[in-house]
């Protein structure tokens, strides 16, 4: 009698970057994609919106008529152009429309790009996550590059993600360890260094029998936008600490008992040593190479928890926070995430044939 059911790799137990994890193998993650201009992604990022915007006020500043006056572009709000889009001032909301419509172009060409790369060969889903997914705008301009696509006849599937982005950089982090690590606990910290914003928090596991993580969520969660105050990395290092350490003397007063694990997601790319080999430009100090392990430094600054030493994982922050979606992939194979931040990040993921406990 043969066997023929596919081979499954056996995931990784508590490795940084790692590529096969509990719920999902990472086919790739990070990728830097150019052309004659440049970097492909930074054509769908967040300052690229910025960019686009400036450009347009710039026009309109010709013939005296800027609707939003002397405030800088990168000061204007998501919510402010929100508002704006949705207000009563036809030439402020035109200028909106217009911006959004631009930079939904740009989304679907990099759309595009990422689609004919071989190891995001037959992605069925796309999520757009990142803070610009958390805005109307964001939202509108990602229906407008899916209404594209689909004129072009690209099938794919483009959605945001379902959590606020605040949090599923987050929540994330539950799906880096296997669920028998987290079992007989409530919680965990988790950390989000991105290059404008450091969030950490306490997210609740809520496990259920066999170890389904569906119903994790943030219980709470402290924010820094580190950009403001130019930090340098110790500084951040400590900051990042001193929330956490707020967080666990909340949980302990709420009797929460948190695992001794803690996910962080920060931007690049992650060896098994925990190394940021590439891509971490944006962090605040010298985040790259060989002489910095952000794992041990965060662990040299925590507490023991439940009478343990924390072990710290480190991954890509655009896969810790495609894997917050991990729950709600079950009804596909092969799905990918673009974040729009101060950058953009990408993960393409296939659901594990073997899993059953964490999804």
């Amino acid at each position: 009698m043969t066997n023929d059911a596919p081979k499954v790799e056996a995931a990784s137990v508590l490795g940084h970057g790692g590529r096969v994890l509990p719920a999902v193998t990472v086919d790739t993650y990070n990728e830097v994609l150019r052309d004659e201009e440049g970097f492909v992604g930074d054509r769908a990022s967040g300052r690229a919106f910025r960019s686009i915007l400036e450009d347009w006020r710039e026009k309109l500043k010709a013939l005296g008529e800027d609707p939003f006056g002397d405030t800088p572009s990168h000061e204007i709000s998501k919510s402010k152009l929100d508002k704006v889009l949705a207000g009563d001032d036809p030439l402020a909301a035109g200028l909106v429309h217009t911006v959004v419509e631009e930079f939904a172009v740009e989304l679907a060409t990099v759309v595009r790009r990422f689609l004919h790369l071989e190891n995001w060969r037959d992605t069925e889903r796309i999520l757009i996550g990142g803070g610009l997914s958390a805005s109307h705008i964001g939202e509108l301009a990602m229906g407008r590059a899916a209404v594209a696509l689909a004129g072009e006849g690209v099938a794919i599937d483009l959605r945001t993600i379902t959590h606020h982005p605040d949090r599923a950089g987050l929540i994330g982090a539950v799906h880096l360890a296997p669920s028998w690590v987290l079992a007989g606990h409530d919680g965990i910290i988790a950390a989000d260094v991105g290059g404008t914003n450091l969030r950490v928090g306490v997210v609740e596991l809520n496990m259920k029998k066999g170890g389904n993580l569906a119903k994790a969520e943030v219980w709470k969660h402290l924010h820094w936008r580190h950009r403001d105050d130019q930090p340098s990395r110790g500084q951040t290092l400590d900051r990042l600490a001193e929330m956490a350490h707020e967080l666990i003397r909340l949980a302990g007063k709420e009797k929460l008992k948190l695992a001794p694990f803690v996910g962080i997601g920060c931007p690049g790319q992650i060896d098994e040593r925990g190394v940021i080999l590439s891509g971490g430009q944006n962090l605040p100090g010298n985040w790259e190479g060989e002489d910095f392990q952000l794992h041990a430094e965060v662990a040299s600054r925590l507490p023991r928890l439940e009478g343990h030493e924390p072990v710290v994982i480190i991954h890509n922050d655009a896969v810790v926070q495609g894997l917050s979606e991990v729950p709600n992939m079950t009804d596909i194979h092969r799905w990918g995430i673009l974040t729009i931040g101060t950058g953009l990040g990408n993960a393409r993921f296939t659901n594990r044939i073997d899993e059953t406990a964490s999804a």
